[in-house]
């Protein structure tokens, strides 16, 4: 339960500001269709995570603890200070058929989320825990309740989310799960 809460919180977190989110705030301001919006939303999170998970658990094979504890807390470190650097997306999109609003955001959120921190998260996470089910199934409904949030709110959410506050809060938490993780999860985490 543990790895399925965290990875939840911490992909939720991350996900705030984040390219992607935007790309999902550009999607739906642009394209007017929620539904084909989040169900490509949902199947690129859940194959790209899948992907990211598998290589996390493989790669944490590889490396002993002491290593993989000092590689996981730097990348939560990286992405703290990633996420204070601001996101931009560029709005040249435009279909009208579900089916195709589905295609181009299945599409472009897939290739979004490549090398995301979000991405890196489930990466870390799945080396971290090394049980698939529990960290993919956490990172696709972090993921997924953000960006539905994004998509139904897309027009409020601009004036509702301070995006300096956002990245900089996601920033401190990232650096409190990198700190917690170099000084060893069981001391400092829940679990």
């Amino acid at each position: 339960m543990e790895a399925f809460l965290l990875s939840s919180a911490s992909v939720a977190i991350g996900e705030l500001g984040d390219k992607t989110q935007l790309l999902c705030l550009v999607l739906a301001t642009r394209l007017r269709k929620p539904v084909p919006i989040v169900l490509g939303v949902f199947v690129a999170t859940l194959v790209n995570h899948l992907l990211a998970c598998l290589f996390g658990e493989w790669a944490s094979g590889l490396l002993t603890p002491a290593v993989l504890r000092w590689v996981l807390g730097l990348s939560f470190l990286a992405v703290a200070v990633w996420a204070l650097v601001p996101e931009r997306m560029d709005e040249g999109l435009s279909t009208r058929s579900a089916h195709g609003v589905f295609m181009v955001t299945a599409v472009t959120f897939f290739l979004a989320e490549m090398g995301d921190r979000t991405q890196i998260v489930a990466v870390a996470l799945a080396a971290r825990y090394r049980d698939l089910l529990p960290v993919v199934s956490g990172t696709t409904l972090g993921m997924m309740l953000v960006n539905i949030a994004t998509v139904i709110f897309a027009e409020r959410a601009t004036r509702f989310l301070p995006m300096r506050w956002i990245r900089l809060t996601a920033a401190l938490l990232y650096t409190l799960l990198g700190l917690a993780t170099l000084a060893g999860w069981n001391r400092l985490l829940p679990g």
